[in-house]
């Protein structure tokens, strides 16, 4: 099948061409995002590769659906950028890879908790300039610490491996609690009693309408006074605004962020040599406490590798079925 793969940077190309070399397809690569003013380089192609800030909304999918593609294959675990009920009047199926590594995310989330609390980002820092002192570098024991885990798939369920393995009381919620974080003894409680109870919330739900702002200034009011919040998930779980007023009043005493809700113009790219317009983010970066990674905690070589193999096989099997090995639909969502 002819792909036009959109959003791909070298790695991108690299990983899925060795992937594809067991199967055949004719893939072709544009580094543009896909939206509607990029959809007719679609042109030719049977089905299209999204990542996870190409735009698939109803306008794209009606174009892209005129050019005859049959399939948009997500190489990306989520779906909230996805427009599924346009996609299902269009006739387009709608495929993803729902379980890449993660393990990735999970040692990710917990660089960031490691690094904010022992600051070592500011340590190589001044270690580099033969500056030793110690002041402002001041941590805390993980041991003995409660922490709440948002979200208890598979990256969370890895998460609250780790903090029980670092000696923390782990609280969890969750419209349905996992029996493995249960049997490591982890606690499922409400949001009214995780808040105020932790010292440190780390999220790993999915991006949905319920799931929306879930952390905005009411969570923020109720939490714990100098907790730390770390967001691996999707960056629209957080109203980034109610964040950074909860990290003026000292609510929220250490911020880590993996994703932004406006990340889409951002991340994925160097921006080294522009100003960044964006006002909101720029703020973040002005506090000491706030450590922010462009949205690069998949990205490990198994993490790639699996992306790729599992996106090919459901570009494989669509073409020679009809139906997508992980596919997505309206009824289903992203539990597909």
């Amino acid at each position: 099948m002819h792909v036009a793969v959109f959003s791909t940077k070298s790695y991108d190309r690299r990983f899925l061409g060795a992937a594809n070399a067991a199967y055949g397809h004719k893939l072709s690569f544009f580094d543009a995002r896909l939206s509607a003013e990029t959809s007719q380089l679609a042109t030719g192609a049977g089905a299209v590769c999204a990542f996870v800030n190409d735009e698939v909304d109803r306008d794209v999918l009606a174009d892209l659906a005129s050019r005859g593609i049959r399939l948009v294959a997500l190489r990306s675990a989520g779906v909230n950028n996805v427009d599924l009920e346009a996609a299902e009047r269009e006739g387009i199926a709608v495929a993803r890879v729902p379980a890449y590594s993660p393990y990735a995310v999970a040692e990710h989330t917990m660089a960031l908790i490691l690094t904010l609390n022992r600051k070592t980002h500011r340590a190589y820092n001044r270690v580099r300039e033969g500056n030793f002192a110690l002041e402002g570098l001041l941590g805390f024991d993980l041991n003995g610490k409660t922490a709440g885990v948002v979200g208890t798939g598979k990256i969370g369920e890895i998460v609250a491996k780790i903090l029980t393995g670092f000696g923390c009381t782990v609280l969890a919620h969750d419209v349905r609690p996992n029996p493995a974080c249960e049997a490591m003894g982890v606690r499922y409680v409400p949001m009214e009693e995780l808040f105020p109870s932790c010292d440190l919330i780390t999220l790993h739900c999915p991006l949905t309408p319920a799931t929306h702002h879930l952390i905005n200034a009411e969570a923020v009011r109720r939490m714990k006074p100098g907790v730390m919040l770390v967001n691996t998930s999707r960056g629209g779980v957080v109203d980034t605004r109610a964040v950074i007023k909860g990290l003026k009043d000292g609510t929220i005493g250490s911020l880590g962020l993996d994703v932004y809700e406006e990340e889409t113009d951002l991340f994925f790219e160097d921006l080294s040599n522009r100003f960044i317009s964006d006002d909101v983010f720029a703020r973040l970066l002005t506090f000491p406490n706030v450590l922010m990674t462009g949205h690069q905690a998949f990205f490990t070589r198994e993490a790639l590798t699996n992306i790729a193999e599992a996106t090919l096989a459901n570009i494989t099997a669509f073409e020679a079925t009809g139906r997508a090995v992980h596919e997505v639909s309206v009824e289903r969502g992203a539990g597909g």
